[in-house]
């Protein structure tokens, strides 16, 4: 387990430090680690745990992302570690997102340089920081997304967008392409469902969007909790105001997993009927994910 000077941080009384990279602001006593499990404080300076240790590499269609409008039909090299700043009870990838770095744990040492070495190896157009959520390694994104664009590669975050402006302001720059993980359309979901706010979401898509970026959204629909016509007409009203009918969107669908198993897998009759109203709407792009 690697410990790698953390930014986006603090110091704050007796050795604590106060973590700034998402709306967690997690205080962080000495010793402990942060909600997201891969900041730890030692001796009051706050270290990234999984900067260098991927847990996940391969060489993906740039469709998996799901990124349908940008670089289509090219290989993208995907990244991903460990740890997650939200908590969803239904995580579709809890193996790496709800797993902390251990001593034990053997890992390899990957340099941003070398992450950049593999992309051009495999042929890929643009490295992708996903799997897990890329905010809670955004040294490493950050260093290797650099080096990326001096090799002529495009860099893409797969994210859940809960991260602060503060932060945003120096990554997200970066950032060619996203996939924005829409949670559900309220705070209630992502209260309960996620031990999040959705208000820090939006906020962080709007300032993406404003940088010019290309953005995709994709919702994962779960029957019961974020599925019904009020929820999706306020995210598509949300949608069409603040970033425009061109978005593309993508509805997938939700498959029993980790701590949520109460609600059936989507049907796709479903999906459909949320496309149809999507093209109702007006809007230029929706697609169909999981089924």
């Amino acid at each position: 387990m690697e410990y790698h000077p953390a930014r986006w941080w603090s110091p704050g009384e007796n050795q604590s430090v106060r973590c700034h990279l998402c709306p967690r602001r997690c205080l962080i006593a000495p010793g402990k680690r942060g909600y997201c499990g891969v900041r730890q404080n030692k001796a009051g300076k706050l270290f990234s745990l999984v900067y260098g240790t991927p847990a996940a590499m391969h060489n993906d269609p740039i469709e998996k992302k799901p990124l349908y409008h940008f670089l289509p039909g090219t290989q993208v090299f995907s990244v991903g570690t460990l740890g997650c700043n939200l908590g969803c009870l239904f995580c579709q990838n809890d193996t790496l997102s709800n797993t902390e770095p251990r001593e034990e744990m053997d890992f390899r040492y990957f340099t941003p340089q070398d992450l950049v070495e593999l992309a051009l190896k495999y042929k890929s157009r643009s490295i992708a920081y996903t799997y897990n959520e890329p905010t809670v390694f955004a040294e490493y994104a950050v260093e290797t997304a650099r080096l990326a664009h001096e090799a002529g590669l495009k860099n893409i975050f797969v994210t859940n967008g809960f991260i602060t402006i503060e932060a945003a302001k120096e990554i997200y720059p970066l950032i060619d392409a996203a996939n924005f993980d829409m949670k559900g359309f309220s705070e209630e979901f992502y209260s309960s469902m996620c031990q999040g706010k959705l208000a820090s979401v939006l906020e962080s898509i709007k300032y993406f969007h404003s940088l010019g970026k290309h953005l995709e959204l994709t919702n994962l629909v779960i029957p019961g909790k974020n599925d019904s016509p009020e929820l999706i007409d306020a995210y598509l009203d949300w949608v069409a105001k603040n970033l425009g009918a061109a978005v593309p969107l993508h509805f997938s669908a939700y498959h029993p997993a980790f701590r949520f198993r109460s609600a059936p897998p989507t049907p796709p009759a479903l999906l459909r009927q949320i496309a149809m109203r999507v093209v109702e709407r007006g809007f230029h792009h929706v697609h169909l994910g999981n089924i």
